[in-house]
């Protein structure tokens, strides 16, 4: 009986998708990690606390996760505004490095401006060519029904590989050590919200992003239109809708929030462009909209949280022997609760009809033998 309670429990919570089930996926990873961190013989306690305290504990330590969050709240919306028009764009990481790379070009080259003209227009180079190569595999779908998950993910190789091209000759000035261009001009850089830390003025325009995203959705026609494709594209293009011009312009949004993310890198942290600066910013923001459920206000504090693993993971290991590698081992078991929660559910719901099978099967048993 009690075995049985437990099931039905578990698959109602299951049923529940969205936030709980995120949140069931977080807890699931952190127990996971419980069991790691005993087998190394640390303290679990000591160790989540350490976590914390570098990720929360002071204002210095909360500026460092809200930097590690931003490029994946702009990530996150990219891949989110894709799946919401049922697109499915798997190179946020490669439109990351383009939108970067015009940045830094448009921060370098371009001289004489005022802060207040010269930041717009790096931030803006950004978007555009991290929308246009977004574009080139909507384009590639609609005219020849190309899948997007292919051309997209061979995509992410030819920008990381061009980039990597651009600044290891025709851009690399003659002292760099390694791939990188020179320093952006001070007009082009982000001003810093926290002086002490990485925390610059891309959080809040990550922040104004969310809400725009959000009111595009909500009230214009396209992002109805968008919508009304991501819930059934068959039944979008039967009733008339401009399937194939809301692709593109999927793609363009999406490409281009990616682009922002690898602008604000290069003109809020890095104040140039250096090879393979990503850790993997573009791919992390799929399971930040898939923790999310693919809402716009949903996607900043799964964010949040990706950033605060990242910023605890170097003072865990400095509390204890467990290196700060654990902070990836858990972001990936979420990623792995999180896209796997569907299959949970199915199981759990199977499961709970094979008992109600079960439970009336016996029944007639039981009035057969009560009649002999």
């Amino acid at each position: 009986m009690t075995g049985k309670l437990v099931v039905a429990i578990i698959a109602k919570l299951y049923r529940l998708y969205g936030v709980f089930t995120s949140i069931l996926a977080i807890l699931g990873a952190l127990l996971i990690g419980v069991f790691i961190i005993l087998a190394n013989g640390d303290s679990p306690l000591v160790a989540y606390l350490a976590m914390y305290t570098g990720s929360f504990g002071d204002l210095y330590h909360l500026a460092s996760t809200l930097a590690n969050a931003t490029p994946l709240i702009f990530t996150g919306l990219s891949v989110a505004v894709a799946f919401k028009a049922g697109v499915f764009n798997i190179g946020s990481e490669g439109q990351l490095y383009m939108g970067g790379i015009a940045a830094a070009v448009l921060g370098i080259y371009i001289t004489g401006l005022p802060s207040a003209v010269h930041i717009p227009l790096a931030l803006l180079g950004g978007f555009l060519l991290g929308g246009l190569f977004g574009v080139f595999p909507a384009i590639l779908k609609v005219k020849t029904g190309a899948d997007e998950v292919v051309t997209t993910i061979m995509a992410n190789y030819v920008a990381i590989l061009f980039t990597s091209y651009l600044v290891n000759y025709p851009l690399k000035p003659a002292s760099a050590p390694m791939g990188m261009t020179r320093d952006i001009m001070a007009s082009a850089k982000l001003p810093l919200l926290y002086s002490l830390s990485r925390l610059n003025l891309g959080f809040v325009l990550a922040l104004i992003t969310i809400v725009l995203i959000w009111v595009f959705f909500k009230y214009s026609v396209r992002g109805y239109e968008c919508r009304m494709m991501g819930q059934n594209i068959n039944f979008a293009r039967y009733a008339g809708l401009r399937v194939n011009n809301n692709i593109i312009l999927a793609m363009l949004i999406s490409g281009g929030l990616a682009g922002l993310a690898g602008a604000v890198q290069v003109l809020g942290v890095q104040y140039r462009f250096v090879q393979d600066f990503s850790p993997g910013y573009g791919f992390d923001g799929i399971t930040v909209s898939l923790m999310a459920g693919n809402n716009p206000f949903g996607i900043l504090p799964a964010a949040i949280l990706f950033g605060a693993m990242r910023a605890g993971g170097l003072a865990m290991e400095l509390a204890t022997k467990i290196p700060s590698e654990l902070s990836s081992v858990l972001q990936a078991l979420i990623i792995l609760f999180v896209t796997a929660r569907g299959s949970i559910a199915s199981y759990f719901e199977n499961k709970l009809a094979s008992n109600e099978q079960k439970k009336q099967g016996a029944i007639p048993n039981l009035e057969l033998k009560g009649g002999q």
